[in-house]
């Protein structure tokens, strides 16, 4: 009987439709001949469902039509369950509620709601197998500033930046840019501190454009960031895959970007879209010295085993083409497209590259249930009175 595959996408993210497109891409790259797949959509509204029109995504464009034809579901938080049941409209001694069972969760969810660490904890309670990485690593990865302190807390270079909470903008907001104008120079990037996709990046070149940008991102975030914008500017991705125990990173990349900071256009408009971000315009291998793209390489596995990353990551980094500076710009944990392009390059297909992350999650799970989490003892029995309270 062969391993049942649930890759989850969708959720309630601004980023979608990317998500759909990603979840698709995983989904028809899993190799059959090892394990079975069940398509399992998350709605904007939050709402689950399963279904065999989940699989093209041509019918994405009719979204009412699709829905109405395919099966919402409920999850079970229950451990070791891993079931998916029939949303209950009615109730009978006839039905059966239970549709499928699955072995390991593949989230291809990108942002909030599914690449913060919060799908992860859902998938912890259940005690499934699920891919990529655990709840703190999520976490961290969707939070540009929290990473930021802990890369430059191992060593990693980072640009100069400062943050402020959106709610405090309304107070004082002269005081932000001050701020940022003592600590930084334009131009500046603003960007919301826990969105992906670059959705809200903007470039301001002057205190009129830093203010609309801070404006924008606000809406978007709880939190704003603002980084010291490199000069001369050329960026370069790599992925890692892999674990605590063994590490491996892609070649290189450089995406071509249409204006001066790459946008979500640039990502999934430009080029082909049905293609996510593997459809994006870029040079690979990226065009930089061998030995930058060795630099880049082990600190790109630095970043991935500082994070106690698992599965596949993408880190972006940002260099000064004057200097040759490399900063750390941001990790990704779910890549657009699961940044399969960068592995093909690299001599894996995208299908092996499914089936080494479904391998990495089934080996995690083993490890984690040889751990004790809990005793056979009941402390409560030695306790009396009333309401539990010990005397």
């Amino acid at each position: 009987m062969k391993i049942k595959i649930g890759v989850i996408f969708g959720g309630k993210s601004v980023e979608h439709e990317v998500s759909i497109i990603s979840g698709l891409q995983t989904f028809h790259a899993i190799d059959r001949g090892i394990y079975d797949v069940a398509p399992i959509y998350i709605a904007k509204d939050g709402s689950w469902y399963t279904g065999e029109k989940l699989t093209d995504v041509e019918n994405f464009k009719r979204m009412d039509e699709l829905l109405a034809s395919c099966q919402k579901v409920l999850v079970s938080a229950n451990a070791d369950e891993h079931a998916l049941f029939a949303y209950p409209k009615a109730f009978s001694l006839f039905a059966k509620p239970l549709l499928d069972k699955i072995d390991v969760a593949f989230p291809v969810m990108h942002g909030t709601h599914g690449e913060d660490g919060s799908l992860q904890g859902l998938f912890e309670l259940m005690n499934i197998p699920y891919v990529g990485c655990d709840v703190l690593a999520s976490a961290i990865g969707m939070d540009k500033i929290t990473q930021k302190m802990i890369f430059q807390a191992v060593g990693l270079p980072i640009v100069e930046y400062t943050w402020f909470y959106s709610r405090d903008w309304a107070k004082g907001g002269e005081e932000f840019i001050e701020q940022a104008e003592q600590l930084l120079t334009y131009p500046m990037i603003v960007k919301p501190a826990a969105l992906g996709s670059s959705i809200g990046v903007a470039k301001a070149e002057n205190r009129e454009e830093l203010e609309a940008a801070i404006d924008t991102v606000r809406g978007l975030c709880a939190r704003v960031l603002i980084e010291q914008a490199v000069t001369n500017l050329q960026e370069i991705n790599c992925s890692v895959l892999g674990d605590y125990e063994q590490v491996e990173a892609s070649v290189c990349e450089e995406p071509v970007s249409s204006v001066n900071v790459l946008s979500f256009d640039d990502k999934y408009v430009s080029g082909d879209a049905s293609k996510g971000m593997s459809g994006a315009k870029r040079k690979i291998p990226a065009e930089i010295p061998e030995d930058m793209a060795e630099t880049i390489q082990k600190m790109a596995k630095t970043a991935f085993l500082t994070l106690n990353c698992h599965g596949v990551v993408r880190i972006d980094f940002l260099v000064n083409r004057d200097t040759e500076h490399i900063y750390v710009n941001e990790i990704n944990t779910i890549p657009g497209s699961l940044a399969f392009y960068l592995w093909e390059a690299s001599g894996k297909t995208f299908s092996q590259l499914t089936t080494a992350l479904i391998e990495l999650a089934l080996k995690r799970q083993r490890e984690k249930n040889s751990l004790t989490f809990s005793y056979q003892s009941n402390i409560l029995a030695g306790y009396s009175g009333a309401k539990g309270v010990k005397k």
